[in-house]
């Protein structure tokens, strides 16, 4: 990437990160979307997946500096060299999972989720699931209060808080982990194909409420969810190099 890259510059609402774009944009100058060659976000990892969720179809690029806290998706935040940066910058290809959540009135709801599509219980007993994996039943009922599929890229963050395997960036597979499992009580997810087509059936969905969420965006009295990666879709994010996102993940297993 040459230094007359054309960058559009987003940012979340924190002061933090308003304070950055108006140093970034004085020193660099911005374009809009529509003219732009490469993406700078600024924010944490939150807004880092609004950006790469609302620039899809764009195909751009995404340079992420971390103004918020985690950053797992953000490089370090500075103000200088940002050109040269871009230039010597390393890609990391994510492809995400597709959600099709069927609800209690019959509507099909669709999302992307980057990091993982969870289901949660919605009230006070636990959720009651029964488990499909590529058309065969794996599991006829999975009593928990919860379960989630992973990517590579999202197994650090809340598959890994609920016990989950971190996933190498370049493996074709997916996280599928429960949460508070009680029965069966020690079952602890398994290791998916890239290519796996899984189903979740809410069973008992009026005695025991489950919601979906995909990324933040949320889905009420479920019945039914289907996930699977999505190859078609590319979601092109840049990182300093020596700071992708393998040696992100091989950092999280040996602090």
């Amino acid at each position: 990437m040459q230094a007359s890259k054309r960058i559009a510059f987003l940012a979340s609402e924190t002061e933090v990160a308003q304070a950055a774009l108006a140093t970034l944009v004085a020193a660099y100058g911005s374009v809009p979307l529509d003219r732009a060659e490469v993406i700078v976000a600024l924010g944490g990892d939150g807004f880092m997946l609004h950006t790469l969720h609302g620039t899809q179809a764009l195909g751009l690029p995404v340079y992420g500096m971390n103004c918020g806290t985690i950053g797992f998706l953000m490089n370090e935040y500075g103000e200088e060299g940002l050109a040269e940066r871009l230039a010597a910058a390393e890609e990391e290809v994510i492809n995400p999972l597709v959600m099709r959540a069927v609800t209690a009135d019959g509507t099909l709801h669709r999302a992307l989720a980057i990091n993982e599509v969870s289901l949660l219980r919605a009230g006070p007993q636990a959720a009651k699931l029964k488990v499909t994996i590529d058309g065969k039943v794996r599991m006829e009922e999975l009593i928990c209060d919860g379960a989630l599929v992973s990517t590579p890229a999202g197994s650090t963050a809340y598959n890994y808080s609920a016990h989950g395997p971190i996933l190498p960036i370049g493996a074709e597979a997916l996280a599928l982990t429960p949460m508070a499992a009680f029965r069966p009580r020690r079952w602890r997810g398994a290791i998916l194909p890239k290519t796996a087509h899984v189903r979740f059936d809410v069973l008992e969905a009026d005695k025991r409420p489950v919601m979906a969420d995909a990324d933040g965006r949320s889905v009420r009295n479920v019945l039914s969810v289907e996930i699977h990666s999505e190859a078609s879709i590319r979601h092109r994010i840049l990182f300093d190099p020596g700071h992708g996102l393998e040696e992100r993940l091989a950092h999280e297993q040996f602090v």
